[in-house]
Formats: C-alpha cells, sequence, structure tokens
C-alpha cells in the first residue's frame, strides 16, 4: 500500500496537480492538506475519474482544510475540532486494504503555522501552536484511545514543524525561526512519545541526510538556493514500521507549473 501526504496549498486550483501525482506515483491513499474548499464544493468528480472511490473531506471556506482519498473502502471517518477552533485542521479514517486482517488507522492533520513571532504572549497564532500540539499529546497518551486508534495506526501530515537539525537548511540561522524553535521541537517530540510513533521517512533516510519537504515561494530559484524545511512527516505504530519497505519525498513536484510550496511525502507498507 502506498501512501502519499501532500499539503496542496488549494484543491481546486491545483487538482491537476493532484491529478498528476496519481498517475505518475499511483498511490493508494492521498492525504491532502491546507485544502482551502468547503466540503460541498470539493472537486469530488474529478478524485472519482482518478480512482479514488472512498473519500473524508474536512474542509472550509478560504483556509485550512484536509481530506484523505481512497483507493480502499474506508470502515470509519471522524474529525477532531482540536483546540474548538472551529478550523478543519484533522480527519481519520480506517482504511480497509485487501489482504489485511484489520484495517489501518490513518490520522490527516494540518497543524496551524504559527505566525511569524515565536513568542506565545506575544503572537497569539504561536499560542494556538502550542496549545495544538499539547491537545495532540494528551490525546494520544490518553489511556482511552478510541478515537486515536488502537493496534495499527499512521499519523501524517503538514505538522509545521521541522525538528531535526538535519530537517532544516541552517539549524543555527532558524533556531529563532517558526517552526524549528525549541519549543515546538520539544512539543512535537512529546506529541511522538506519547503514541510512540516512528519517523518513517528518517527511518530510510537517517540523520545526517539533509532532508526538506517545504521551499518558501519567495526564493526566485528555490532548488538552486535549496533553504529548505521538512514540515511534513509520516508517522507509524512500531508493528507498521516494521513492514514499510520504503519513503521519500517526491521533490519534483515542487517544480510542476504553478505548484504548491510543499513536496509530497510517500511511503510504502508491505
Amino acid at each position: 500500500m502506498r501512501i502519499v501526504s501532500w499539503n496542496i496549498n488549494s484543491v481546486r486550483l491545483r487538482i491537476d496537480l493532484v491529478a498528476r501525482l496519481a498517475s505518475e506515483l499511483s498511490p493508494d491513499v492521498i492525504c491532502l492538506q491546507e485544502t482551502k474548499c468547503p466540503d460541498d464544493a470539493f472537486p469530488m468528480k474529478a478524485i472519482r475519474a482518478m480512482g479514488y472511490e472512498h473519500t473524508a473531506i474536512y474542509g472550509q471556506k478560504g483556509y485550512h482544510g484536509v481530506a484523505t482519498l481512497s483507493r480502499f473502502p474506508l470502515q470509519e471517518k471522524l474529525a477532531r475540532d482540536f483546540c474548538t477552533m472551529g478550523d478543519c485542521r484533522h480527519v481519520a479514517v480506517d482504511v480497509m486494504a485487501p489482504g489485511r486482517k484489520k484495517a489501518l488507522r490513518v490520522h490527516n492533520y494540518y497543524v496551524p503555522a504559527g505566525g511569524d513571532i515565536p513568542d506565545p504572549a506575544e503572537n497569539p497564532k504561536f499560542a494556538h501552536k502550542l496549545s495544538f500540539l499539547d491537545e495532540m499529546q494528551s490525546w494520544f497518551s490518553s489511556p482511552d484511545r478510541e478515537l486515536a486508534g488502537e493496534g495499527d495506526a499512521i499519523m501524517l501530515g503538514d505538522l509545521n514543524i521541522a525538528p531535526l537539525p538535519d530537517d532544516v537548511w541552517s539549524h543555527k540561522k532558524l533556531l529563532n525561526v517558526v517552526s524549528h524553535t525549541p519549543e515546538e521541537c520539544e512539543r512535537l517530540d512529546a506529541v511522538r512519545d506519547a503514541f510512540g510513533w516512528i519517523d518513517l521517512v528518517r527511518k530510510h533516510h537517517p540523520v545526517p541526510e539533509k532532508l526538506y519537504s517545504w521551499w518558501s515561494y519567495r526564493a526566485r530559484d528555490w532548488e538552486a538556493a535549496d533553504k529548505g524545511r521538512r514540515l511534513d512527516h509520516v508517522w507509524s505504530t512500531p508493528e507498521i514500521a516494521e513492514t514499510c519497505t520504503g519513503a521519500f519525498v517526491h521533490k519534483p513536484a515542487r517544480g510542476w507549473e504553478k505548484p504548491s510550496d510543499h513536496a509530497p511525502v510517500v511511503v510504502d507498507i508491505a
């Protein structure tokens, strides 16, 4: 089973890129973030034409939004309103793939970016981001894991944090930049430890390999500058990690016409 996570930065604007991804990489499950699309306007006809008959969408007009598209049946769908903000940043599904004895729960997240000032007292957006991460940690560490899922699970998405020094182009220069501050990285570590998640991409591309999934639109030549950050992640429970046969960032997609500033992250599960 091939699973892709991609911040598409407007699904209606870039539906042709989703189709290209489906054609070139043939994923079984595509998890999109920042769809910026209310549910009733989601381009469902185009998605079904790509072969994704089973969907779970949680969107709103102009902002945020997540969607999970699957070739396989979805047994359950749920969404959590983190921080009770009313924004659409999480959807989870139980995917039933052929040959599996039980469903695989897939959590699709779009964590708040956090604004520009890394101080929760001065910046409400940064405070929201930290609260969101705290709630994720609390949810995944709860003894009652009915919603978080038990057994086989994957947690992925645009987590808007590059946690490791080799996840950014310059650890020293970005230590006080939102997405790589110690405060954010420590909270993301707590989310990971709460459920025993394994970073599937780093499993196959261990440090000190530099690895990015996001390059700013502001760079005239993003590829030559290569000042990226690894903001997009795919994690799994240990049992699933043992069966992960490959993982990579599909960097060429960042160079497609009218691209998202994020590249898709791809994992293969045996």
